[in-house]
């Protein structure tokens, strides 16, 4: 890899000198943890009422459905009122929630139904926070301060999934002094009045994170090589079938979401299943899942941090860095199923997140520089759609076929894959020509 040159004042201090992205930064920071905070507590809470877990799943099942279902309509909607104020509004509406699910707890009124129809509303706002929150920096920082900015963002975002939960889990038990029974029909629950200051954070984490990002200015006009008018009062459903043809009629654009869906089918998919197996074939149990998981997560921390710092590192073109460290990815995921020791595991996937975290970085901010201002909260709608709901449909795919196979035969077919869709990728597409610098587009 070589480093390309790039624009003066892309560093880090330079970023910190502006305080747009100072308060946008300040923000995410307070959001992200607060997240983490509800992903400890909601599953935790729905176990202390009913010690179920087919309703865990059907809660968790209430918050992935409607973000899946409305994620396009979101980026839509993003593209017509701008990615701050869609932002806001999702901010406000998840203060109330959180902020009534936290009363319920600690007052010891709530009942399964009322868990379904939270959930339900929670997810449906992810649904439009997810893509005005994605869509957000390049409406805010210059085009060549975002390899650095997205760097730092991303970066934050992995260390609040290490921070996050521990600090909710401290909180819990510290003020895990609630009823001391479990009663799905009054809502007594062991753990209550930690689990409803938990929920607290979170609503509170929701407006200080509003005030933060009041004090953030957009820029009147994202600079991108492909700006041209795009109408942003179409009805929505035909918003959202304007972004989908404007990603279709893009060569590299279409080709590359194709291709980032198979890794999500092959790769992404098959690790939220097969890592839980893996863990319980080791000595450490579920000691050895969290290492795993840890490694996988120091590994994309330093790879995004090495994106952010150098990045115009490239193996020739963006096209062939991609799909050279796929290669590289598949051949390091086969022989996961063949360890015999926690180490050796948490090696291969410290080394997997390092090269899956550089590239995060590249692709997040190739995608802000090449789209249009006016589409910026449509494609990364569809982009997050991949990864946030396709993955989990292939983890349900891998659990039923974990019926049937052995797991040291899915891992070697799933990066065996992708190690000869990536090859001839590299060989006969033209994934391997795309470049970061951006071309206009046909809209």
């Amino acid at each position: 890899m070589h480093p390309q040159q790039h624009p003066p004042n892309t560093d880090r201090a330079a970023l910190m000198r502006d305080k747009n992205f100072v308060w946008l930064m300040a923000g995410s920071i307070i959001s992200m943890l607060g997240d983490q905070f509800t992903l400890v507590a909601l599953p935790w809470l729905v176990l202390r009422m009913t010690g179920d877990t087919l309703v865990l799943g059907t809660v968790l099942g209430l918050m992935s459905l409607p973000r899946a279902a409305f994620i396009l309509i979101g980026g839509a909607i993003v593209d017509r009122y701008s990615p701050k104020t869609v932002l806001m509004v999702t901010k406000y509406i998840n203060t109330v929630l959180l902020a009534a699910l936290a009363v319920l707890v600690l007052a010891g009124g709530l009942s399964q139904w009322t868990v379904y129809a939270l959930a339900f509303a929670i997810g449906l706002a992810t649904a439009f926070s997810i893509p005005s929150a994605t869509s957000m920096l390049p409406h805010v920082m210059q085009r060549a301060q975002l390899p650095a900015a997205n760097g730092v963002m991303m970066g934050l975002r992995q260390l609040s999934m290490f921070l996050g939960p521990l600090l909710a889990g401290l909180l819990i038990v510290l003020f895990g002094d609630g009823p001391t029974g479990s009663n799905a029909a009054t809502g007594a629950v062991t753990d209550a009045t930690g689990l409803g200051v938990a929920f607290v954070f979170d609503a509170l984490s929701f407006l200080a994170s509003a005030w933060t990002l009041s004090q953030v200015r957009l820029h009147s006009q994202v600079q991108t090589a492909a700006a041209a008018p795009v109408p942003t009062n179409q009805p929505v459903f035909a918003a959202v079938a304007g972004g989908l043809r404007h990603l279709w009629n893009d060569r590299d654009m279409r080709l590359c979401f194709i291709y980032w869906g198979v890794v999500a089918v092959l790769i992404t998919g098959p690790v939220q299943i097969a890592m839980p197996v893996l863990a319980t074939t080791l000595n450490l149990g579920a000691a050895a899942l969290g290492i795993l998981l840890g490694a996988h997560g120091a590994g994309t921390l330093v790879g995004m941090a090495v994106s952010g710092a150098k990045p115009g590192m490239r193996l020739g073109t963006l096209g062939v860095t991609m799909l050279a460290v796929d290669v590289v990815v598949g051949v390091l995921f086969m022989p996961m199923g063949l360890i015999t020791a926690t180490w050796q595991g948490a090696a291969l996937l410290g080394t997997i997140g390092v090269l899956g975290g550089f590239m995060q970085v590249s692709i997040f901010t190739w995608l802000q520089r090449r789209t249009p201002p006016a589409l910026m909260g449509r494609v990364m709608s569809m982009f997050m759609f991949i990864f946030l709901d396709l993955a989990p449909l292939s983890g349900a795919v891998t659990g039923w076929m974990l019926r049937s196979i052995t797991l040291t035969q899915l891992f070697v077919g799933s990066g065996g894959l992708l190690v000869c869709i990536a090859l001839l990728a590299l060989v006969a597409s033209p994934v391997r020509q795309v470049t970061d610098v951006p071309r206009p587009l046909a809209l």
